[in-house]
């Protein structure tokens, strides 16, 4: 919900995570008095997923910043934006990422998209005892599971239910670049990803959620490219150490 003050300045409603009190933040205190807090706000209707990052669909949302980058990776470090909102059927997102040494090889639903250059929103609902991680490359190819222990054997976490091919095809999505992006784009280029999960599919594996309202969410947002010609590991909530996997680390997603 925005509204416009005497002067103008955009603020937002939002809910104080220490109190669940309502208050009114501009932007700009907003990210100062609340650390790796995002507000996700509520839309009546939301029109369909559109890979336009300031069309008016996206325009009064605020975004969030991939920032927070590991020192294991190359130095290349994509400025990188998600906005988050929601309605009553489903949790919709769109990334903004100024790019370079851009690939895309990974090609089909539950395959190695970390790979490529990718974006990734973990989410951790209050019900339930996992989370979620959709990963999605620059051409839209999906990887995505409830995971229900975070250890890692052998590279890979210890527990987690992969979601299945209709879970997948109920997930609508855009991307501004082709399916398949070789070889890698070394110039600058920007590419957007949008999403509209239906809240249906997570609770299939989380169990209800009710109505979301006032409720907090944990989760990060992040922006790999392991195989690129230089790879990098950024998230929204810091790290501790080069693993996505740690939801230790991750922030508050605020349901407005």
């Amino acid at each position: 919900m925005v509204a416009s003050s005497p002067r103008h300045e955009r603020i937002s409603l939002i809910v104080d995570p220490g109190s669940c009190e309502l208050k009114w933040l501009s932007k700009k205190r907003l990210a100062m008095e609340i650390n790796n807090c995002y507000v996700i706000q509520y839309e009546k209707s939301r029109a369909e997923v559109c890979g336009r990052y300031a069309d008016d669909a996206w325009r009064e949302i605020m975004a969030l910043e991939v920032a927070a980058f590991r020192p294991e990776g190359s130095g290349h470090c994509p400025r990188t934006w998600c906005k988050l909102a929601y309605d009553t059927a489903h949790l919709y997102a769109i990334f903004r990422v100024e790019d370079r040494y851009v690939r895309c090889v990974q090609t089909g639903f539950q395959t190695d998209v970390w790979k490529d250059s990718c974006v990734e929103l973990f989410l951790k609902p209050d019900v339930g005892q996992g989370y979620f991680n959709f990963e999605f490359n620059c051409g839209g190819s999906l990887l995505a599971s409830y995971v229900t222990d975070h250890v890692r054997i052998d590279g890979r976490v210890k527990a987690a239910v992969p979601l299945d091919a209709e879970d997948d095809a109920k997930i609508r999505r855009y991307h501004s670049l082709p399916s398949i992006v070789e070889p890698e784009i070394a110039e600058d280029v920007v590419w957007t990803l949008a999403c509209a999960i239906p809240f249906a599919v997570m609770e299939k594996y989380a169990g209800p959620f009710g109505d979301l309202s006032g409720r907090t969410w944990r989760g990060n947002v992040y922006k790999c490219g392991n195989e690129t010609s230089h790879p990098h590991w950024g998230a929204w909530s810091p790290l501790t150490e080069r693993n996505f996997h740690l939801p230790e680390c991750f922030g508050e997603f605020i349901f407005c």
